[in-house]
């Protein structure tokens, strides 16, 4: 710290001058010391600072085009359990002090707006999972529920979510700009066509759960479940634990991909395209490569994939 406060101010001062005022102050330095450090090749410490450093701005520090990867997202922990990944071996605390040097940490969370309306007079299935959220397998579990994204015009866009409780990982969504029951149908249509076409389809055991909102509790909807291959489940009234896995990926959806400065955002969202784009961009990520705490920092479609390669015909292999 001396040395770098010398060096600061040798031109001004030059290095004699300061040496003798820090020494009447009690810092007892000499010339001859300072230019002997500054001769001394730099540490490896240091050098692998500077890497890591280096590596890290790549994700945190805008390009020239102004964009920064998805991992900037990503706070100290999962930064290092990412670069772990990558085949960087650092240490976690060298992470984390480099990133509190740079000013550099992931997204913070805010409170989600309430967007469930629901209607006392219709007639809802029971809940079928009270709070329950963890399964032992894919298809067992998938929780629905949708949010809105203001365009710049005022107009509202609204996103509904369909996701499977094992792994966390989104198996259907749709935006539209209205919020009537159609939007939440496809979403729905959408996580029943993927996981045909990866050939695990779903086969009538399946839970369907989400809020009270008038969109899930409509006659018409109530059917959609049904013909999904699914079991209709819907949480009580104004309580988010109910759906709370739902709504933990809206709130992520929100600061991830929505905010001004998320790395998705190419611009201003005007049009319905435009958070269409940036919605499958993030969905893509999300599964694909976003680590996962509770996954054991790994991203859902990797577990899901662990998870199908340890089975036998459906049936969980033996484990010794």
């Amino acid at each position: 710290m001396i040395c770098a406060f010398i060096t600061e101010h040798k031109t001004r001062f030059g290095v004699a001058s300061i040496c003798r005022v820090l020494c009447e102050h009690g810092c007892t330095i000499a010339p001859r010391t300072y230019y002997a450090h500054m001769a001394r090749p730099p540490s490896k410490r240091s050098l692998w600072d500077t890497t890591i450093t280096e590596i890290l701005a790549g994700y945190y520090e805008p390009d020239e085009h102004d964009r920064r990867p998805p991992e900037a997202l990503y706070g100290s922990l999962k930064m290092w359990a990412h670069l772990q990944r990558e085949g960087i071996p650092v240490a976690k605390c060298t992470v984390e002090r480099l990133m509190r040097t740079n000013g550099w940490h992931g997204v913070t969370r805010h409170r989600k707006v309430r967007t469930t309306v629901s209607d006392p007079a219709a007639e809802r299935a029971p809940d079928r999972v009270d709070r329950q959220f963890k399964v032992p397998a894919p298809n067992r579990l998938l929780v629905a529920d949708f949010t809105y994204v203001r365009l710049v015009t005022g107009i509202f866009i609204y996103v509904a979510f369909v996701i499977d409780a094992f792994a966390g990982r989104i198996v259907g969504w749709q935006a539209s700009t209205s919020k009537q029951t159609a939007f939440v149908e496809s979403a729905i249509r959408q996580a029943a066509a993927l996981r045909a076409r990866q050939g695990h389809p779903l086969v009538g055991d399946t839970i369907h759960h989400s809020d009270a909102g008038s969109q899930y509790t409509s006659v018409h909807f109530g059917q959609q479940p049904l013909l999904a291959g699914m079991i209709p489940s819907i949480g009580s009234v104004g309580d988010a634990y109910d759906n709370a896995l739902a709504e933990t990926t809206i709130g992520l959806y929100k600061h991830e991909c929505i905010r001004a400065d998320s790395p998705f955002r190419r611009g201003p969202l005007a049009t319905l395209s435009d958070v269409e784009q940036i919605t499958a961009d993030w969905v893509h990520w999300y599964n694909q490569e976003r680590l996962m705490h509770r996954l054991h920092r790994r991203p859902p479609a990797e577990h899901e994939a662990d998870y199908h390669a340890s089975t036998s015909d459906g049936q969980p292999a033996d484990h010794t």
